[in-house]
């Protein structure tokens, strides 16, 4: 099931004088994050904020509406913060990688399934998908379209047409 509010960042500390805090981003990037006027301390979108943001390297600096000094904005640190999936629009074939986590992996060919969608590696070049089967084993299978044939988050799976290699320890 997809989550309404997705977690996006913690606050790690305290940016200058005048209440600004320091979002280390868990999306694409700082500029991501900064596309929202309003963020949700709680996982159920309960607590909203808003905020004026800025990316600043590799961190989203935020000034929350109300705070104005550093020992108030000292209150959040270590808070996670959420967005609401209903404030973006993703292009097509893009998902949120909460929603991928969990998905089985199937075989686009024969249906068989070889295990669950575990964790999604940014790698550069192209994602690749960490997939965990029944029995605790790892394999990595890269996002490519020769690879992933279909990707069906409501439908709760992703099918794949392996390369040599990635599940039968072939080199």
């Amino acid at each position: 099931m997809k989550k309404q509010f997705l977690d996006s960042g913690k606050i790690v500390g305290t940016h200058g004088i005048r209440g600004e805090v320091r979002i280390e981003p868990w999306c694409d990037s700082p500029e991501f994050l900064c596309a929202f006027p309003v963020l949700y301390l709680g996982a159920n979108g309960e607590n909203p904020i808003e905020v004026k943001s800025r990316p600043h390297k590799n961190i989203t600096l935020a000034k929350i509406k109300g705070v104005d000094t550093i020992e108030e904005a000292e209150k959040y640190r270590g808070k996670i913060v959420y967005i609401n999936r209903d404030d973006i629009r993703l292009e097509e074939g893009v998902h949120f990688v909460q929603d991928l986590i969990g998905l089985e992996i199937r075989d686009a060919d024969s249906g068989m399934v070889y295990g669950t969608l575990t964790d999604v590696l940014r790698t550069g070049a192209n994602d690749v998908y960490e997939i965990t089967d029944g029995d605790g084993k790892k394999y990595l299978a890269p996002v490519i379209e020769e690879v992933v044939t279909e990707i069906n988050v409501d439908g709760g799976y992703v099918l794949l047409r392996p390369m040599k290699g990635i599940f039968d320890d072939a080199d």
